[in-house]
């Protein structure tokens, strides 16, 4: 049996390379980052006829050696460094059949490195719709490979590239053309300096500015000092490399491809007017969005409602079926718990990338990114942010997620960054609560003053995070070479296979990246809210059944009681009392306080913990309401939630970073607890301002 072997996967964006990972791997693929950086890594096994086993690793999509980003970087130093565990036996190259002219440049600049190459022409089955034909015999005498050429959405030729890539010895390492000539003197020199290294590998590690891992550092080092030319000559002789690629790639195609215009039925043009015209274009988008989203709501109430009871049920299963004690409570109340807040995430992520991935499958979210960067480039955002902004109303973690597809890091860590301001879902039952409770019941022009100011929140939101996205972009001192690049694929039906195994691997990484952080944390609050010290704590059971020895309270009453005297003299209960004369002058006493600690696990927490606080049998709201309505400011006299503390209080949970679901997220996509620990610090310095303010002026 052979050993394994390595297989990269190289093209285009755009080309079906994913497509053809997918065919190749099917689920047994992973997704991880690099290490060190952001940029996404995915890797495979494919299974090859007699028994050979291809590592197959789906690098990120470039349009040429010539680096301009961190993603392409990811391409240039795997192909550059030989002692990288990575390095490919075999490079494939994939391909579409519609842009082939373009996608043979990179392909052309693989085999000059002499790495055995493939030339896989993607989406086979629509030559004929457009007219296409090939002539494959010429095309692998020219380039002097094997050419596969295949349709993943039918199917097509994959048995045929598993053949070729087992038989990875039989393709030829010479290169496509000799580069020397855009400057002999120059390039005979290069060699004559370094006679046992590849010319056009030499070339490379010149211009690029790149990292090579565990190459020779020396050796680096004297070919990177070999720059007897400045920069602005090194550009022009690039761009006389491109022209004679290009030169070469077109005297091959005059024979190897023709296209008979006649045949060719494009629809695409008419629906690119429509889609990316200046007002219908935004108008489409627009409600294409208001439908998924409510689709996002209303589907995933119901698992997500069914997830919540099926944790509960479990959490009282185990109270009552294990002995009382700590290891129990902890079982039940903590780590349960903490799983719940995990799994319900699911459906909401998983709805969200399904509609991702079939807007990206289909190429519309192609034209979205073109239709919306004019507008969004001038706050310092990339058009490929308004998609997690919006995802934002929904949740803030899968919308961090969806920052991936971002090539400018300087755009996604701003993106990032901003997102939470955006109003999710779980702000929504604070929200509810506080506005039945403070804002009027009148109307202004047909419109109520409660779903005005519900309305109000979500545009404070979003205006929020567009400016702190322009004020970053001006404060964050991050080289940034963003280039508008968008390529324009082919309108197509999702392939149902790609679709589904972007949802399980988006959700896999949600559940086992964030997951155990958000788990973590879940057992801290735990504990801190079920331990406290001293005698108020301990003896909770005995001093409130003799406090309400005469009032006649039912076994639930009387337990309610008890956990609220508990939750109060608890360690979270003393944080409460702690940060009270910090919150006293937005108008807060120190309950509002325990639910402003406590919903840091997730900010609908906030409810629950005031049906606690306030000895409330459920977390009904209206009972609750009625309890908070009842309330008694502390310092000012009369009732405790005003208009104004009602007002601070909403605009406090606007801007907070109140949820550590997000926390853990940020932290995972970014590779560092700096950026989400200056994001908790501002969000809750501008929370706590504005609420103050807001306090101050209508008390």
């Amino acid at each position: 049996m052979s050993k394994q072997i390595n297989v990269a996967l190289i093209g285009n964006p755009n080309t079906g390379k994913t497509s053809v990972f997918n065919a190749l791997t099917g689920l047994n693929q992973k997704v991880g980052n690099y290490p060190g950086i952001t940029v996404e890594k995915k890797e495979g096994i494919c299974k090859l006829p007699r028994g050979v086993k291809a590592h197959v690793i789906d690098l990120p999509g470039t349009y040429s050696l010539n680096a301009s980003s961190l993603d392409e970087n990811v391409v240039i130093e795997l192909l550059l460094n030989k002692n990288d565990k990575d390095f490919p036996d075999i490079a494939v190259v994939v391909s579409d059949v519609e842009n082939l002219k373009r996608n043979l440049l990179i392909f052309t600049q693989i085999k000059d490195l002499q790495i055995p190459t493939i030339l896989v022409i993607n989406m086979a089955d629509r030559m004929s719709y457009k007219g296409i034909s090939l002539d494959i015999d010429y095309l692998e005498e020219q380039f002097q490979t094997k050419v596969a050429l295949i349709s993943t959405r039918k199917k097509q030729g994959l048995e045929n590239l598993k053949q070729l890539i087992a038989n990875y010895k039989e393709i030829p390492a010479t290169p496509c053309l000799d580069l020397s000539d855009i400057d002999k003197p120059y390039f005979d020199a290069l060699k004559k300096a370094f006679p046992n290294q590849l010319n056009y590998k030499l070339w490379l590690v010149i211009t690029q500015d790149v990292n090579f891992g565990k190459t020779d550092r020396n050796e680096i080092d004297a070919i990177t000092s070999f720059k007897t030319k400045t920069k602005g000559d090194l550009k022009r002789l690039q761009q006389r490399e491109t022209i004679k690629r290009y030169q070469y790639i077109n005297n091959i195609l005059k024979k190897g491809l023709t296209i008979d215009a006649s045949q060719a039925k494009d629809l695409r043009a008419k629906l690119d007017k429509i889609l990316t015209h200046k007002i219908w274009g935004y108008v489409i988008f627009f409600f294409i969005l208001l439908t998924i989203f409510q689709a996002i709501y209303d589907w995933s109430s119901i698992p997500m409602d069914w997830i919540d009871g099926a944790f509960a049920s479990l959490s009282e299963w185990v109270k009552t079926t294990l002995p009382a004690g700590a290891f129990t409570n902890l079982l039940a109340e903590g780590i349960i718990s903490g799983l719940g807040g995990i799994v319900i995430f699911i459906p909401q992520i998983a709805f969200l990338f399904l509609f991702i991935a079939i807007l990206e499958e289909s190429g519309y979210m192609s034209r979205v990114v073109f239709l919306m960067d004019r507008v969004m480039r001038r706050f310092g955002l990339s058009g490929k942010s308004v998609v997690p902004l919006i995802s934002g109303t929904a949740c803030a973690i899968p919308a961090i997620m969806a920052t991936r597809n971002i090539e400018s890091w300087k755009e996604r860590l701003i993106t990032i960054l901003v997102t939470p301001f955006t109003t999710c879902s779980a702000r929504l039952p604070v929200y509810l609560i506080i506005i039945s409770l403070v804002i009027p019941e009148g109307r202004f022009l047909g419109l109520g003053y409660q779903a005005l100011t519900l309305m109000l929140l979500y545009l404070l939101g979003f205006a929020s995070a567009v400016i702190s996205a322009y004020i970053l972009n001006k404060i964050l001192k991050i080289k940034n070479k963003s280039f508008f690049v968008v390529e324009m694929p082919n309108y197509k039906l999702p392939l149902l296979k790609n679709v589904a195994l972007t949802v399980i691997e988006k959700t896999k990484s949600f559940i086992f990246g964030a997951g155990k952080i958000i788990l973590a944390i879940s057992i801290v609050l735990w504990f801190l809210a079920s331990y406290g010290p001293g005698e108020n704590f301990n003896n909770a059971e005995e001093i409130i059944t003799t406090k309400n020895a005469s009032n006649n309270l039912s076994e639930e009453e009387l337990q309610q009681k008890i956990a609220s005297h508990k939750l109060e003299h608890s360690f979270i209960g003393i944080a409460g009392h702690a940060i009270e004369p910090a919150i006293r002058p937005l108008g807060y006493d120190w309950k509002i306080g325990i639910a402003i600690v406590s919903s840091f696990a997730a900010r609908e927490v906030f409810v629950g913990t005031l049906a606690t606080i306030y000895s409330v049998g459920n977390d009904d709201e209206d009972t609750i309401k009625n309890r908070m309505a009842k309330e008694v400011n502390p310092v000012l006299g009369g009732p405790l939630f005003t208009l104004a503390s009602g007002v601070s209080l909403l605009l406090f949970y606007a801007f907070a970073m109140q949820c550590m679901s997000t926390l853990a997220v940020v932290k995972r996509e970014t590779n560092s607890w700096k950026w989400p620990i200056w994001q908790l610090v501002i969000m809750t310095l501008i929370a706590y301002i504005t609420a103050l303010i807001a306090f101050q002026l209508l008390k």
